[in-house]
C-alpha cells in the first residue's frame, strides 16, 4: 500500500470543521435556485476563482456571505449532509462539526430551523453511512457576549443534541475573557467548551493562556502560537490539552501551513490533531490536510496513526467508543 492509499484508509476522527465551511460552491448554487436568490457570480468555477483571501478578515467576509442562500431546514440538512457524505468516502469515523447560529439567527433565519436540519442530516449519516457526529456550537467573538449569552440560553431546549459550545470568528479586540461568563453558565449547563486561537493574531500566546487558566477548556482550535512559549506547550502537555491544527487553511491566512509546527508538536508529546476547518473555501477536506502534513514531514504509517490517535483520544466520546475507534486504528496499521 502508497502512503496516499494509507491516508485514505486510515480511519480518521475530525474534530475542526465548520459546517458552513463545507459549502461547496456547487451546493450553494443548488441553494441560491431552490430559494429563488440570485449569486454575483456566473457559475461554481468562478465564484470557486473568487475564493484569494490573504488573511482572516478577508476569508470572512465571504463566508458570512456565502450563508445567504441557507435559509429552511432542508438547506441545513443538505449542506450537512453533503459533508458528512464526503467525510464518509474518507473514511472519517466520528466528527465534532462546529456551528454559527448567530450568523443565521442575525438574518432571520430561526435557531429551531439551523439545528433540525443539521440534526436530521445527523442521524441520516450515522443510520446509511455509518458516520457518527456531534454538533458544537461556536460563538461569534465580535459579536457581543450578551448576544452570546442569549445564544446559550436559546439553545438549552436542544441542549442533548449539542455536545459544546465554541468560540470563532474576528479574534481581533476579542479575547477569551470576554466571554467569561458565557462559558462559565455553559459549563454549568453542561456543555464541553474549547475556543478559537487562531494562526499569529494579536496576543495570540496570551489568549491561549486565558483559554486554558481562565476560561477552563478542554482543547483550543488552532493554537499552534503556543511553540512561543515553553512553559504553556509543557503544561498543555501536562494537561493532554488537544490543538486542532488546521494546515491547508493556515496557508491562506498566513504565510504557510505551518506543517513544521505540526511536527514540533509531536515532537513535544502535545496532542496536536489534523483538520480541515472550512474546506469548501480552503479546497481540502481532512484527507487532503493529512497529505500535505505526510509530504512536508515525511511522516510514515505510524506518525499518521499517531495523528489520528490524537483526535480519537480527543474526542468528546465516553471511553469505551474511543478505545473501540483506537482499536480500529491500531488494526488498520498493523494489517
Amino acid at each position: 500500500m502508497d502512503i496516499e492509499a494509507f491516508i485514505q484508509g486510515l480511519p480518521k476522527c475530525e474534530l475542526h470543521v465548520h459546517v458552513e465551511g463545507t459549502l461547496e460552491p456547487e451546493l450553494k448554487f443548488a441553494l441560491a435556485a431552490r430559494n429563488g436568490l440570485a449569486l454575483p457570480f456566473a457559475d461554481a468555477a468562478a465564484m470557486r476563482a473568487a475564493y484569494a483571501f490573504h488573511d482572516l478578515p478577508s476569508f470572512l467576509g465571504l463566508y458570512y456571505s456565502g450563508m445567504d442562500v441557507l435559509l429552511k431546514e432542508p438547506d441545513f440538512y443538505d449542506l450537512a449532509m453533503a459533508y458528512l457524505t464526503k467525510a464518509h468516502a474518507q473514511n472519517v469515523l466520528y466528527a465534532e462539526i462546529f456551528f454559527d447560529p448567530q450568523a443565521h439567527t442575525g438574518r432571520g433565519v430561526s435557531f429551531d430551523t439551523v439545528i433540525r436540519g443539521l440534526r436530521r442530516a445527523q442521524i441520516d449519516a450515522q443510520d446509511r453511512l455509518g458516520v457518527r457526529s456531534a454538533l458544537i456550537m461556536c460563538f461569534l467573538r465580535d459579536y457581543s457576549a450578551e448576544y452570546a449569552m442569549a445564544t446559550l440560553l436559546e439553545s438549552l431546549p436542544y441542549r442533548e443534541w449539542i455536545v459544546g459550545v465554541g468560540l470563532d470568528s474576528d479574534e481581533k479586540n476579542n479575547p477569551p475573557g470576554k466571554f467569561a461568563r458565557v462559558f462559565a453558565r455553559a459549563r454549568d449547563e453542561g456543555y464541553l467548551l474549547t475556543m478559537h486561537c487562531d494562526v499569529n493574531q494579536e496576543d495570540s500566546v496570551a489568549h491561549i493562556w486565558d483559554c486554558v487558566n481562565l476560561i477552563g477548556v478542554s482543547r483550543i482550535d488552532h493554537g499552534v502560537n503556543a511553540l512561543e512559549d515553553p512553559a504553556l506547550c509543557a503544561l498543555l502537555a501536562e494537561r493532554k490539552l488537544a490543538l486542532t491544527v488546521c494546515p491547508i487553511s493556515n496557508a491562506f491566512v498566513t504565510d504557510g501551513p505551518q506543517t513544521d509546527v505540526v511536527g514540533r508538536m509531536m515532537d513535544l508529546g502535545l496532542r496536536v490533531t489534523i483538520n480541515s476547518d472550512d474546506p469548501a473555501y480552503f479546497g481540502g477536506y481532512i484527507a487532503e490536510n493529512l497529505a500535505l502534513v505526510q509530504r512536508d514531514l515525511g511522516l510514515g504509517p505510524e506518525g499518521l496513526a499517531t495523528l489520528s490517535r490524537n483526535a480519537f483520544e480527543a474526542a468528546w466520546l465516553p471511553r469505551a467508543a474511543k478505545d473501540r475507534y483506537l482499536a480500529m486504528v491500531d488494526a488498520y496499521l498493523a494489517a
